[in-house]
């Protein structure tokens, strides 16, 4: 008996680099038993020749040990078991069979067409355990894209939208530093899978699971109404201030960064207080919020002018005490050691599976928090194939001579 949501579960984790891996490390913090099948033939998920890299000498930009793991492996090959299999190999699929008949769920993000070609499609898996949950996560759907039907998060980034969202309006394109199509379409895809789970269990059938990294970030886009900013004469791209929230953006102290959220009468008069203009509460220019967005350019000159020629520490205390939201501008190290995020585990340290806690980096937790259920990632990575004779012996039961002979094969 265990407390972990997903605990007893299967999952076979066919995915590479990263938004598929992301969708299989939640459902392995949340206590799914999720089985990594990497080929042989090209090293292993792609992610695991992704520089730096850490070892016994800490982090390098190169391997120097053959121990040596990337930093990404590390983040996201926790709590996973991994096994070698080469799918192109035609003994493999008497082996993916086995993997995959009493397994809950599969997760794979190859490129449209693929599955089709390696014999392991929806259609094929279906016909071998039709309760099995099957997620694709690709760049376009199913379907295929234009082009090549390849996606990078820059391609989806491109495509999306979003980038014309960002950036002062006479700039150019702004490319977000978080690949945000790339770690937003795995949490569409935790959530469409685990629907589907709860769905099997009334219909006793399973079913396919399609999630576009395009489509996830689109779909996101058109949550703020851009085209109607646009009619109305707002402007889409506003830089680091929103005059339609005004007094809302981003504000440099003496020291660093502010942002500041102050869209509603009662905190945009607090901000007036903070910065010892309270009269201005009863200006026709800042007495409402559509009196505030018609004179935005003005309000955020008289906000910035005064913020600028203070600590942030002054600034900071001056709003908090009137009540206003304001935070920070923190860089991303200091921010993932927070300690209020360090306590709840939504962040927790990486560490080497041999060598430990060696070069004191931070990787993602699970960002849930349960009242009665447990979720963790506190096993790490694994080396390439270091499951294969725990799943393939122990759990499919293969003797030690089938093992043997699927080595020399190369099948695994």
């Amino acid at each position: 008996m265990t407390d972990q949501p997903l605990a007893g579960r299967t999952v076979v984790d066919l995915t590479t680099a990263l938004a598929g891996p992301y969708a299989t490390l939640l459902l392995a913090g949340l206590g799914a038993t999720v089985i990594k099948v990497e080929n042989p033939a090209t090293g292993g998920d792609s992610s695991r020749n992704n520089a730096p890299y850490v070892g016994r000498d800490g982090l390098n930009l190169a391997r120097r040990h053959d121990d040596d793991l990337s930093v990404s492996m590390l983040l996201r090959g926790r709590n996973k078991l991994s096994v070698t299999l080469d799918l192109k190999n035609p003994r493999s699929h008497a082996v993916f069979t086995d993997l995959v008949r009493d397994a809950d769920v599969l997760v794979e993000n190859y490129s449209p067409g693929v599955t089709d070609r390696l014999g392991i499609s929806y259609e094929r898996v279906r016909e071998i355990n039709p309760r099995l949950v099957y997620t694709s996560i690709s760049g376009f759907g199913a379907q295929g894209g234009p082009g090549s039907g390849k996606a990078m998060d820059s391609i989806i980034q491109a495509l999306s939208g979003v980038m014309m969202t960002a950036g002062e309006p006479d700039e150019g394109p702004v490319r977000f530093g978080l690949p945000i199509g790339d770690l937003l379409a795995p949490l569409f895809a935790v959530i469409g899978t685990v629907s589907a789970l709860l769905q099997a269990e009334h219909t006793g059938e399973g079913q396919h699971v399609d999630v576009s990294m395009l489509g996830a970030l689109t779909s996101l886009v058109a949550c703020e109404p851009f085209d109607a900013f646009e009619a109305v004469g707002l402007p889409q791209r506003t830089g680091s201030m929103v005059p339609r929230l005004a007094p809302f953006g981003i504000l440099p102290a003496l020291d660093g960064h502010v942002a500041l959220c102050a869209p509603t009468d009662s905190f945009a008069h607090g901000v007036l207080r903070a910065i010892g203009r309270p009269e201005l509460a009863e200006d026709d220019r800042y007495r409402t919020r559509d009196q505030r967005v018609r004179a935005a350019d003005e309000l955020h000159g008289l906000i910035r002018e005064w913020c600028r020629v203070r600590p942030l520490e002054e600034v900071l205390a001056a709003f908090t005490a009137e009540g206003v939201p304001a935070a920070e501008v923190r860089e991303p190290r200091e921010a993932v050691r927070d300690p209020l995020v360090l306590a709840r585990e939504e962040v927790v340290p990486l560490r080497h599976p041999r060598h430990g806690d060696v070069a004191d980096l931070a990787g993602t937790g699970v960002p849930i928090r349960f009242s009665a259920a447990r979720v963790a990632l506190d096993r790490p990575a694994p080396g390439l194939g270091e499951h294969n004779e725990h799943v393939y012996r122990e759990l499919l039961g293969y003797t030690e001579e089938q093992v043997a002979e699927l080595v020399s094969e190369a099948v695994i």
